[in-house]
């Protein structure tokens, strides 16, 4: 028997000229069935601490540092999973076919790293949504979702694809948070004399709970918090290669 999945995608440091060698994509999922009880008990855990507004990992604030606290605990409790890509030479990744003079080509061969995995064989159907990016999303979702059905031979289980709105969806919040971790620790952003101190406590925090540095591959068997550690080799700037 089947199941469906809810797949929510955010990506951190993706654009090609934001001075940055690192970048990373994530997702975390959750089983369609569960979603609105789960969503509601995240929503709970915001009001409690009498923040109802969107978590982002750009505007954290000390103040709300036991609501962090509770929402990470709370992931780790739950049977919501997160999944991604940490690219540490981003460079390297090369042009592609979505649209050579386009940035943001960056993050969408990425995100066919991150959802052809080995969680993702099998009868179970995926439902993927990712966070807005622009006026022109709509036409890279159609090619993309092209090319994964072509990759898994015109059976491809992602099913349904649609951009949101982050402040609209718990979910995207929470892949915010990690993704935004992962980054910041990845670019030693931690280690400066100017480092945010919650920013800091926060990635202590994953770290301890998760059993993980987020700087790091994580062991390829994780389902919970799993970060491929992805190194990518220098290709020709003429042409996309093959595996494009």
């Amino acid at each position: 028997m089947s199941t469906t999945y809810n797949i929510y995608i955010d990506e951190s440091c993706h654009l090609q000229d934001d001075n940055s060698e690192v970048m990373c994509i994530g997702y975390t999922k959750i089983n369609q069935d569960d979603y609105l009880n789960v969503k509601q008990a995240i929503k709970e855990i915001k009001l409690k601490h009498k923040s109802p507004t969107e978590i982002k990992w750009n505007k954290l604030s000390a103040s709300r540092w036991e609501l962090y606290k509770e929402l990470i605990d709370f992931f780790f409790i739950s049977n919501i999973e997160f999944r991604s890509v940490l690219v540490k030479n981003k460079q390297n990744l090369g042009y592609i076919r979505y649209n050579r003079e386009d940035q943001n080509s960056y993050y969408y061969k990425t995100l066919k790293v991150l959802l052809n995995n080995k969680v993702s064989h099998g009868d179970d159907k995926y439902r993927v949504y990712l966070d807005f990016k622009d006026t022109r999303g709509k036409t890279r979702l159609m090619l993309l979702e092209k090319e994964l059905n072509a990759f898994h031979n015109e059976n491809s289980p992602f099913k349904y694809f649609q951009h949101i709105h982050s402040d609209e969806n718990e979910f995207l919040q929470l892949t915010d948070l990690f993704i935004g971790a992962i980054c910041y620790k990845a670019r030693k952003e931690n280690v400066k004399e100017n480092a945010s101190p919650i920013r800091k406590k926060v990635i202590d925090y994953i770290e301890e709970c998760s059993g993980y540095l987020l700087d790091d591959a994580t062991e390829p068997l994780e389902t919970k918090f799993f970060i491929d550690d992805w190194v990518i080799k220098a290709s020709s700037p003429t042409k996309p290669s093959d595996n494009e």
